[in-house]
């Protein structure tokens, strides 16, 4: 595996598609790539293209019901939330990241997000063989990626 995923954020509003065609074009985007993975909250979609193990989440920023944070977070988690000077944005990161990484782990169905640690409070982005970053999209929307990096040669 060969490092960062590539990343392409499609913005159905300049390319004048409607969400089927933002769906379409996601899907299109890496048909060459041995893993990939993708997410949408139109008008936008996020997709990464890996040479291994890759997830991918936007999630748009949004209030939060409380009963949603308490199923999703950790208790180490639920301590910096107390803390959090914005609790919607904290949660929201919180969310996208787990999924990117159950996602990446092969099934974010199977995954209990109260036993994941968000990638975001990984030391450097890092946890064993994965990493993980915080992407750049656009404003009011929060998006994570993690992928297995490759072993350490020996």
């Amino acid at each position: 595996m060969s490092g960062r995923p590539r990343i392409l954020l499609i913005d159905a509003t300049a390319e004048g598609l409607d969400e089927a065609g933002l769906r379409s074009r996601a899907r299109a985007a890496c048909v060459d790539a041995v893993c990939s993975s993708r997410s949408y909250r139109h008008p936008f979609a996020l997709v990464a293209c890996h040479d291994g193990a890759v997830g991918v989440d936007i999630e748009r920023l949004m209030p939060f019901d409380a009963r949603f944070a308490e199923s999703i977070i950790t208790p180490r988690e639920r301590e910096r939330l107390a803390e959090s000077d914005d609790p919607a944005l904290y949660v929201t990161d919180l969310w996208s990241g787990k999924e990117a990484l159950a996602k990446a782990l092969g099934d974010p169905i199977a995954y209990d997000p109260r036993r994941l640690d968000a990638p975001g409070l990984w030391p450097e982005g890092r946890s064993g063989r994965w990493r993980a970053e915080r992407l750049p999209v656009p404003a009011g929307h929060v998006g994570w990626v993690c992928w297995a990096a490759r072993p350490p040669s020996g």
